[in-house]
């Protein structure tokens, strides 16, 4: 069964085709069958001026009228098309929501910091290689964090937090938002050191490729402060050129570590698993399960 997402994100906009079937274990199993991903950088307007440029504006019109032509060719099951913290904070998105509509054809919800949460959330049920209880989800994107905690597989809560890749290379994020971050996770002392931690989103995979276990998806704690250490200190140029990064990945991929560090130090977490998913598989995951119940 073929479902299509749309996730419109703070740094790119990204269309996934993925099929849905059941395991032997009556799981469900999304298999990639095309994604297709498009630097537009909302973020970097929102986040200096507080909306979308019309320029931006014109050039996510464009992306989303290719994605609907490629959805109508495909003819998925059913698909959604959602817009996160750039379009949140966008002074101007309810004009952009209506233009899209009208000139792209395509329904885009603005979906808050908790529901992307829990769409992630909804991606992947991991095993771990421990008994610890806790489990703490953290997608980093371009303009926000979002951290979920479970306890026995069961949800206990989340929080969304305004930082963020792209918000960070434009020097908008506040220093009290990195307090507010460690003085929500500082509720789950009792926990610390003996949390699963799963990270989502493209900077935790590319890290994950280049400085950790490439079979077991993981990275340590270790080897992501010393990523952090030299990455940080290799010219933009050279991330690029020398080590085959794409141009919109070689900036944001620093201040991802910077916030994946900051979150497991202050949480204890000595590794954390990458399982290569974000916000567009969860909403396949989602769009699956509505269809089951509709059925």
């Amino acid at each position: 069964m073929l479902f299509a997402s749309i996730d419109i994100g703070s740094n790119a906009v990204r269309l996934l085709f993925a099929n849905v079937y059941v395991s032997d274990l009556q799981q469900p199993t999304a298999a990639k069958a095309t994604l297709v991903r498009i630097p537009l950088r909302l973020g970097e307007d929102v986040f200096k001026t507080g909306k979308v440029s019309e320029d931006r504006i014109q050039k996510l019109i464009k992306t989303l009228e290719a994605f609907k032509l490629l959805i109508d060719v495909y003819n998925p099951l059913s698909f959604e098309a959602c817009a996160t913290a750039a379009m949140r904070e966008a002074g101007n998105n309810t004009e952009i929501i209506e233009r899209i509509k009208n000139e792209a054809k395509l329904d885009v919800r603005i979906i808050d910091g908790l529901e992307e949460a829990g769409i992630i959330r909804s991606s992947n049920d991991i095993e771990f290689n421990n008994d610890y209880k806790t489990t703490m989800y953290i997608d980093v994107g371009g303009g926000s964090t979002e951290i979920s905690i479970l306890r026995n597989h069961k949800f206990v809560t989340c929080n969304s937090f305004n930082i963020g890749t792209v918000r960070i290379l434009n020097k908008k994020v506040e220093e009290a938002s990195w307090d507010n971050m460690k003085l929500w996770l500082a509720a789950f002392k009792k926990d610390f050191g003996r949390i699963n931690c799963i990270g989502t989103g493209g900077n935790i995979n590319r890290l994950t490729k280049l400085y950790g276990d490439q079979i077991e998806n993981t990275l340590t704690f270790a080897q992501l402060t010393y990523a952090y250490k030299q990455l940080k200190a290799i010219p933009l140029k050279e991330r690029i050129e020398k080590m085959g990064m794409r141009p919109d990945r070689a900036d944001v991929i620093v201040p991802a570590a910077k916030i994946f560090q900051t979150i497991m130090k202050a949480a204890g977490i000595e590794s954390i698993i990458a399982p290569k998913v974000g916000l567009a598989d969860g909403l396949i995951y989602r769009l699956y399960e509505r269809y089951v119940k509709e059925r």
